[in-house]
Formats: structure tokens, sequence, C-alpha cells
């Protein structure tokens, strides 16, 4: 047991560490000078994809029989991280300090858009699935396995999102002026957009 748990500890590390609309978010929001924001972000993301990993854990036979829903789902999936990219290169910039205005969204919207985007995100759900081919589809027990499998998906998207967000914090003092943040909102937008493409082509 104690190898399938390394091995689904790897797993799904490398699958909540590498890049992904999630983490390209994350940047974003780590540049937040409400610290609560990404930290909220980085929770309402990976409880999501805890409960994601539970849907393709429990109904993985069902959903891989109905190829239709799976393409419906990439596809509204694609959609949203599509308008939050347009969303993040047409974001205002202003010169930054480290206090809190008033016009900066509330924490509290960082972990409902944590939520929304890993639910609709397609990397997540395609991740889960193979994840739960592998280590629950195959068990045994596939209860106590696929308990295990979430935590273990919630401690490393906790781990893998939030080293994103703490990049995003590194930057934060860089992105003083207007310009940089202009060019970094392009970036992450136009690396969302070749994310989506990436996996629905």
């Amino acid at each position: 047991m104690s190898v399938s748990v390394s091995t689904m500890f790897v797993f799904a590390l490398v699958g909540a560490i590498t890049p992904g609309p999630v983490n390209i978010l994350a940047i974003r929001h780590g540049t937040a000078r409400n610290m609560s924001l990404p930290l909220l972000f980085v929770l309402g993301a990976s409880i999501s994809y805890t409960a994601v990993v539970w849907l393709m854990g429990t109904g993985a036979q069902h959903f891989l029989s109905q190829p239709t829903l799976v393409t419906f789902t990439q596809w509204l999936g694609s959609g949203y991280l599509l308008h939050l990219a347009w969303r993040i290169a047409m974001a205002p910039t202003n010169p930054l300090d480290m206090r809190i205005s008033s016009s900066e969204p509330s924490a509290w919207s960082g972990f409902v858009q944590g939520v929304a985007s890993q639910t609709l995100n397609p990397k997540a759900w395609l991740v889960a699935l193979s994840g739960a081919s592998l280590f629950v589809l195959k068990s045994d027990q596939a209860d106590a396995a696929l308990a295990v499998f979430c935590g273990i998906s919630l401690l490393t998207c906790l781990l893998g999102v939030g080293c994103w967000a703490v990049l995003g914090r590194l930057l934060a003092r860089w992105l003083a002026l207007p310009i940089r943040q202009l060019w970094l909102h392009r970036l992450l937008a136009a690396i969302l957009v070749l994310t989506v493409a990436r996996m629905t082509i």
C-alpha cells in the first residue's frame, strides 16, 4: 500500500504543479495586495479539484461510456477559460503598493473563482479521470483507494497551485510599474489561450 500511496502522490503532484489554466490564474491572484485573495483562490481550487477527483472515482466508468458528455465538458470548460484569458488581458493596470485598496476584489471572490476555474478546467477532469482509472478502478478496495487518492489530491493541489501563487507574490514588487503589469497580463492571457488550445486540439 505504501508503494501505491507514493505513486499516487507523485502522480497527483505532477498533475497539480505542471503549468495549466488554474496555475496561470494563481500567478495573477498571487500579485494581489490582499494576501487572503490568493490564499482563498488556492483553497477554492484545491477543494474543487478534490471534488472532481471524487466524482471521477465514483463515476469514471459511466463518464467514459458517454463520449458526448466528455466533449461537452471539454468545450464548456474551454469557453470559460478563454473568457478568463480575455478578462486577464484587459485587466486595468495601476501603480502597485502593498496596501489594500477598496477597488481590489474581495478575498472571497478569489475562493469563488478558484472553485469555478478548477471545476471548468478540462485539465483537472482529464488528470482526475486518469488517476481514477489507475488507482481506483483497478483496486480491490475501491472505496478506500478513492478516499486516499482524494486526500492526496487535496494536499498536492494545495502545494502545486500554492507554488504558483507564491511565484505571483514574488513578482509583485517587480510589477510596481503599470507597463510591466500590462505585459504580464497579456503574457498570462496568451499562455492560457495556448493551454486551452493544446487541450482541445
